[in-house]
Order: structure tokens, then C-alpha cells, then sequence
């Protein structure tokens, strides 16, 4: 951490926006780039191991340990919700499964905004240029259709974002798969291309069976060597600093932030950039003064911009988890349940990077319709060879396996609300967040 102050741009959050905007920001040697990340360095084992990221949701090391509040539409529950606190953001605990969405999504938001930027053949070549796809590592294997849709360095692009096939498959996985083309969602082998209607195995940010997240594509090791790159690890964002222009106009010019010692007061000369998630990013907005006023005066926070719509609309995707009991099929919950076969388990990956501990939270995924009126996939089921009451608790000790099933258009809307003024009340201790989920009841709707 140097003594300078000041710097052309301040990124605020080093996950996963947050990471390629320094890495493309910083490829101008004329910018001077601050990377400003409120947890530490991803040097933590368990985030490179993919199953790690049992040991890395619900671990005030790598995640901010956020819950919800009590929902009446969940029988009053609360239910826990991991945001990562690490170089990498959520890429360092999250499942890997690598999903661009669907086009309609794109085409959807670039008709709200008037904006055609968001289209998705806009939006489909800066995909195209970060990704470093497994079957273009031999390009003449690929089909130019295919070419089309995925990148690397051998099409021309800039290939930091490894894409590859998982190191596993599982016999009660595989009939899934086949029980689900014979009830009619057709086989897939690219959730990627625009629909991702099918059923198959999911496609995976990791590299040579090691968690591939943002901080190894983007940061390490181009930005680490480039002289007009900065990182402060450790360092929380307390407050947006906005100041009134001459022409009466309101400009975010730099951003207080909290050492764990001091605080400092940083400025930028071009750009303040916000990228701390859906979750502290409203946050720090509403500690910066904007936001829904109401909730500001409440909290004794000066009024910068009333803007109702920091913090709300949030949207999310509720699971329900059915667990189904089998018999003469080997299961996770079987092999891990004596010390052979972990064993084994640990054996298989020491010597070949494969097997469960090379596991992403679900390895299997079908995206179909709840009826045949749908006009697009409406509901994804992520489906695992084991089961368990939730994930951080132990393996069931039956055979099993786990088909959850989620709606992805919800109509339902949650809020993010800060509690306190003081920043420090956002530290895991003291959760400040309340995405509430209530429940829509709609006959077009599933786990809404």
C-alpha cells in the first residue's frame, strides 16, 4: 500500500466485474488504476480446490456471512446468503458453472434501457473475447458454428476466462440425463448458445481441475506486474465522496476508505467505478447518501440524491431441493461415508486433479418449461449425486441424490436496506442486508 492518494480510476470491489475492469483499465499505461477489495488476498487452499467451497460458505474468511431476515413466505425462516469476501468475489466460493444466460434476457434489457449495447450479439463478442474454451484448445475439432458463439486465443481473443469440461461423471447422473430426453428436454452439450433448453452436464470455470476464478484470469499475473496498478487488500469502502460541480451538476470524485488502522481519502481523477455486488454495492450507496431518502433520514445520513430504486428490485432465484433415495448405483453419499473411500477420493485427486473433490456444487443441469405454453426455459434443475440437509452440513448417510429445481423468471422482489450509518455494522457480525423473498402466487409461475 503506497502513499498515493490520487489515481485516474478507483474500482471499488475485486470480483468478478471488478477484476477485468482493472485488468482492461490498467492495459493503458496512461491510466493509474486503484483496486480498493475489503477482503484478503485469495491465497485460502480450499478456494483453488473446487469442493472447497464447502469450507468457504459460512467461513468469515471468505464470505461476508449475510443472512436474509425472517420471511412469512418461508414459514419465517431466515436463510443464509454468501457473498464472497476475497480477491475474486463470489468466483472464489461460488459453484463454477459457467452460464452466460439466455438471449432474450440481453434483448429484453436493452429494450428497458433504449440502450443496444445490452443486445445479445452486442454483448455475445465480449464474451467471445475473454473466454479461453477447452474445445477451441484444437480449433480445427471445433465447428465454425461453433466458433461463432465461443472464443480463446486461437480465434483471436484475449482467452483469460478458462472454460472446461468437468473431470467426473456418475451412472445416476447420466440416467437422469436420459429419463430426462425421453420425457422430452432434447440433450445439450452447450448451455451457451443462446437457449439453454437441454439437459447435460455443466461446463465449469477451472483449469486443470483447480477453481479458475477472476484474480487468476484477470489480475494474476498481468496486473500485478504493470507499474500503473494498485491493490489494496483489507481496505473497505465506507463512503462515496459526490461533490457539486460548477454547472450545479453532482460527480462521484473519490471514495473514503477504511485501512483497518486509518481512514484515508482517496480521489480520482476520471472514474469512482462501483463493482461490490448486488448486495454492498446498494449498500455503500445508501452510506454515500443515495438512495431512498426516507430510509436515509432514518438513519441520519445526509440526503445527496433521493433515488428509491437503490437497493430494490432484487431478484433471486429460490431453490426447493428434492432428495430422491436409490438403490445399486453408487452415490457421493456412499463413497465419502467411511475413511476408504475418502481415501480413495483424496487419492484420485492428488494423482489426476478428478473425482469429487474436482466437484462443483451441481455437475448436471437441465433448463426446460413448466408447460408447454411457455415460450422459453422458465425452470433449471441442478442435479448432484448426493444429498444432504444443506450444503455445509454432512452427507445423508443413505444413497441418494439431489434434483433441485428453480424458477428463472421469479416474480418476486426482494430489497437490500442498510441498518446503521456505520459502515463497520456491514462486517459479518452485524449483517446489514435484508433481501426479503416474498411469495407470488401466479398459476404461470414456479417456486416464485
Amino acid at each position: 500500500m503506497s502513499d498515493n492518494t490520487e489515481f485516474d480510476y478507483i474500482i471499488i470491489g475485486g470480483g468478478t466485474a471488478g477484476a477485468l475492469l482493472c485488468n482492461r483499465l490498467s492495459a493503458d499505461k496512461q491510466n493509474s488504476v486503484l483496486l480498493v477489495e475489503a477482503g484478503r488476498r485469495d491465497d485460502y487452499h480450499w478456494i483453488h480446490i473446487p469442493v472447497g467451497y464447502l469450507y468457504c460458505i459460512g467461513n468469515p474468511r471468505t464470505d461476508w456471512l449475510y443472512n436474509t431476515e425472517p420471511d412469512p413466505g418461508l414459514n419465517g425462516r431466515t436463510l443464509r446468503y454468501p457473498r464472497g469476501k476475497t480477491l475474486g468475489g463470489c468466483s472464489s466460493i461460488n459453484g463454477m458453472i459457467y452460464m452466460r444466460g439466455q438471449a432474450r434476457d440481453y434483448e429484453q434489457w436493452a429494450q428497458i434501457t433504449g440502450d443496444d449495447e445490452w443486445r445479445w450479439d452486442k454483448v455475445l463478442a465480449a464474451f467471445r473475447r475473454h473466454e479461453d474454451h477447452w474445445r477451441l484448445d484444437d480449433p480445427a475439432k471445433a465447428s465454425d458454428a461453433f466458433k461463432q458463439l465461443h472464443g480463446s486465443k486461437s480465434t483471436g481473443g484475449s482467452g483469460e476466462w478458462r472454460v472446461e469440461k468437468q473431470r467426473l461423471r456418475w451412472d445416476i447422473l447420466d440416467a437422469f440425463a436420459e429419463a430426462a430426453t425421453q420425457a422430452g428436454v432434447p440433450a445439450t452439450d452447450d448451455f451457451n448458445r443462446g437457449t439453454n433448453e437441454g439437459v447435460g452436464y455443466f461446463e465449469v470455470n477451472q483449469k486443470g481441475g483447480w477453481r479458475w476464478n477472476t484474480a487468476k484470469a484477470f489480475l494474476r499475473p498481468t496486473c500485478y506486474g504493470r507499474p500503473n496498478f494498485e491493490m489494496w487488500t483489507n481496505a473497505q469502502a465506507s463512503r462515496l465522496i459526490v461533490e457539486t460541480q460548477p454547472d450545479g451538476t453532482q460527480r462521484c470524485t473519490g471514495v473514503e476508505v477504511w485501512t483497518g488502522q486509518e481512514m484515508i481519502t482517496m480521489k480520482a481523477h476520471k472514474e469512482v467505478i462501483l463493482s461490490a455486488g448486488a448486495v454492498n454495492s446498494p449498500q455503500l450507496l445508501q452510506l454515500s447518501g443515495i438512495g431512498p431518502a426516507a430510509l436515509l433520514q432514518k438513519h441520519g445520513i445526509d440526503v445527496v440524491r433521493d433515488l428509491p430504486g437503490v437497493g430494490a428490485n432484487l431478484q433471486d432465484h429460490l431453490q426447493i431441493r428434492a432428495v430422491y433415495k436409490v438403490r445399486n448405483v453408487p452415490t457421493l453419499n456412499v463413497l465419502a461415508s467411511n475413511m476408504l473411500g475418502k481415501a480413495k477420493i483424496g487419492l484420485e485427486y492428488a494423482l489426476r486433479r478428478s473425482g469429487p473433490m474436482s466437484m462443483a456444487p451441481s455437475q448436471l443441469g437441465a433448463f426446460t418449461r413448466s408447460s408447454p405454453e411457455m415460450e422459453h426455459p422458465n425452470i433449471e434443475y441442478h442435479v448432484q449425486p448426493l444429498s444432504l440437509d444443506a450444503f455445509g452440513e454432512p452427507l445423508h448417510h443413505f444413497p441418494a441424490f439431489t434434483a433441485s429445481v428453480c424458477n428463472l423468471n421469479p416474480t418476486s422482489r426482494g430489497s437490500v436496506t442498510i441498518k446503521s450509518a456505520d459502515f463497520r455494522k456491514a462486517r459479518p457480525s452485524h449483517p446489514i442486508t435484508c433481501p426479503r423473498m416474498k411469495t407470488a402466487r401466479s398459476p404461470q409461475t414456479a417456486c416464485a
